[in-house]
């Protein structure tokens, strides 16, 4: 059975040592009163929720699946579910970053973002409950009216009901814009939406007496594509004006899909028949509200991938050290045993090191990104909040394909150190890698990210926000530049930043002349970028561990911190060399293949 320790001493020193978390909170007065002590209070406890609650239900959650009452509409997830949700509640853990007016916590976006880490540790199936519950929240809050907040955002915050997001369509996914559920305004001011969904989620579920489903519908007067999409809010039952519950919304779920991994969560078909919803937002204007809501996804699904990858390689580390084969290449090092542990041998430590290096790259990218989130919420200086905002912009695609890629390749490393045991079901290794195999796909495919990333985020402005991102490396190469004892770590990103520019502006120029040309680089692009970000971060990791060590503090933890980070610079950084050449190789090689694909 594997097992799970929450991984408090790299969260502590991601938020206090390296981006010093407190000193940033102090600058904004929603969370000036926010210590490094109640940060480490707060996640102690979350901790013993993840490992000790939603934990031990992972394997059992994952064989059980979820079951559908054809007759009810019904769907009753597996045996324990509905408890620790009820464990979870009564903990607080919904409101933590929520907003006081509306009965939240207040705490930072920051701590909430390490409590989801763990949590998708524990169980990712689980997690995703109370995960779509948050950004139907945010969707509301960014973008409802007083009336819409004041009937849902209380119960959302205290978790009385939870929230999901209807999107995909039997005939459309990605491409939004075809969406065929229509909304039929009534003399009340409500409309009447029907239409069908797929892939929903969380969409049906026991836990809670409400659901609330943010769906994406077209006005009859709506033009084509995805200009014409508006957002609706559709509760499960509808809600009276004293705020209790009225009549069955018909709005029900029609089938589970049989899925690959996430067994634990209730991906649900949905019909919608004339059910009752409000408008969320302008007319036409959906997508930029539920957008708050998918961006807030993008960032949760690398944190799924991020909590999978450290979980797996917990346990491939714990395997490795105990499973006997073979001798050691460079002499025998267990005397007293019929052969050596399997962590003597390089090519096992190759891949618990990939795991390790993957797991607090993405932990570090994930905390630096939910304290420019926290910027962008809550700084009172204008020009922070918006460089913050465009910061996070640039970062969510490479959060959510960088890190979900990333944990594909950890997770099945994790699962070969454990060699025949990884295949089988009972040491959980293999659930890891189902499990994370979605978190490739949904919320836009990472070629939708990579697509996004080059294509918006950086040619879109002519990169302008890759260049403030670039300003931070050029910061941190013209500080440590000459530290010899940084130059491991220095000169790659140096350098990678500088052929970056030039990479950038060639993608560009021939995308221009071709789009295809865009397309044809836009994968590999986002792999480059997303080793430059981590490679950033390995940096300033390595630089506070090396001060540490300098400063005669003796915890080996700093000693294995850089040895982790020298690990990612000499066997994963030097990816870029690859991907930058076959980015150039253009897409001629990829369109003129009629033959090929015939």
């Amino acid at each position: 059975m594997p097992q799970y320790t929450p991984p408090l001493r790299d969260m502590q020193f991601v938020l206090h040592e390296v981006f010093k978390a407190a000193d940033e909170f102090k600058a904004m007065p929603a969370h000036a009163e926010v210590d490094a002590d109640t940060i480490n209070a707060v996640l102690e406890e979350a901790g013993k929720f993840a490992a000790g609650v939603a934990f031990p239900l992972n394997i059992s959650g994952d064989a059980e699946g979820c079951k559908l009452d054809s007759s009810t509409h019904e769907v009753t997830p597996p045996k324990g579910f509905k408890e620790a949700y009820r464990q979870y509640i009564d903990g607080g853990w919904p409101a933590l970053s929520c907003a006081p007016e509306f009965g939240g916590q207040g705490l930072p976006h920051t701590v909430n973002q390490c409590l989801y880490e763990m949590l998708n540790s524990a169980n990712q199936a689980w997690t995703m409950y109370p995960g779509l519950s948050h950004g139907a929240y945010e969707a509301l809050l960014a973008h409802g009216t007083d009336a819409q907040k004041k009937t849902y955002l209380p119960k959302l915050v205290s978790g009385e009901w939870t929230g999901t997001m209807c999107l995909t369509e039997p005939h459309c996914g990605t491409d939004l814009g075809m969406l065929r559920t229509k909304a039929e305004p009534q003399a009340d001011g409500s409309y009447k939406i029907t239409g069908n969904k797929i892939f929903i989620s969380a969409g049906e579920h026991d836990f809670t007496d409400n659901i609330i489903h943010l769906v994406l519908a077209r006005l009859p007067d709506a033009p084509k594509g995805s200009k014409g999409i508006s957002l609706f809010v559709v509760p499960k039952f509808n809600v009276n004006a004293d705020g209790s519950l009225g009549a069955r919304n018909p709005i029900y779920c029609t089938g589970l899909e049989h899925k690959m991994g996430i067994h634990g969560n209730a991906t649900a078909q949905i019909a919608i028949d004339g059910a009752i919803g409000t408008l969320v937002g302008q007319p036409h204007k959906g997508l930029a509200a539920m957008f708050v809501m998918m961006n807030a996804a993008r960032l949760g699904v690398g944190n799924q991938s991020l909590g999978l990858t450290e979980v797996a390689f917990q346990n491939a580390l714990a395997y490795a050290k105990d499973r006997i084969q073979m001798r050691s290449l460079s002499g025998t090092k267990a005397k007293d045993k019929e052969a050596d542990p399997i962590i003597v041998h390089p090519d096992v430590r190759k891949m618990l090191l990939t795991a390790k290096a993957y797991a607090e790259g993405a932990r570090a990218l994930q905390i630096f990104c939910t304290l420019l989130l926290d910027k962008a919420h809550s700084h009172p200086d204008e020009k922070v909040r918006k460089d913050s905002d465009e910061l996070v912009a640039l970062l969510t695609p490479i959060v959510k394909a960088f890190v979900t890629d990333n944990g594909h390749t950890a997770t099945n490393a994790c699962m070969q150190v454990f060699g025949g045991h990884g295949f089988i079901k009972e040491w959980g290794m293999e659930q890891f890698v189902r499990d994370n195999r979605i978190n490739m796909i949904y919320e836009g495919t990472n070629t939708v990210q990579s697509l996004d990333l080059l294509g918006r985020k950086v040619l879109g402005n002519n990169g302008a926000t890759l260049k403030k991102f670039g300003k931070l490396v050029g910061q941190l190469v013209a500080e440590e530049g000459v530290n010899e004892d940084m130059a491991e770590f220095i000169n790659p990103i140096a350098m990678l930043g500088e052929q970056m520019t030039k990479f950038t502006t060639e993608i560009g120029f021939r995308g221009f002349q071709n789009p295809d040309e865009v397309g044809a680089a836009a994968v590999d692009y986002l792999r480059v970028a997303g080793h430059l970000v981590f490679g950033y971060l390995f940096a300033r990791m390595a630089q506070v561990a090396l001060r540490q060590i300098a400063a005669g503090n003796s915890d080996p933890f700093y000693v294995g911190k850089l040895q982790t980070a020298r690990f990612y610079f000499a066997k994963l950084f030097p990816e870029t060399v690859t991907l930058m050449r076959t980015a150039r190789a253009g897409s001629k090689v990829l369109m003129d293949t009629d033959a090929a694909l015939a």
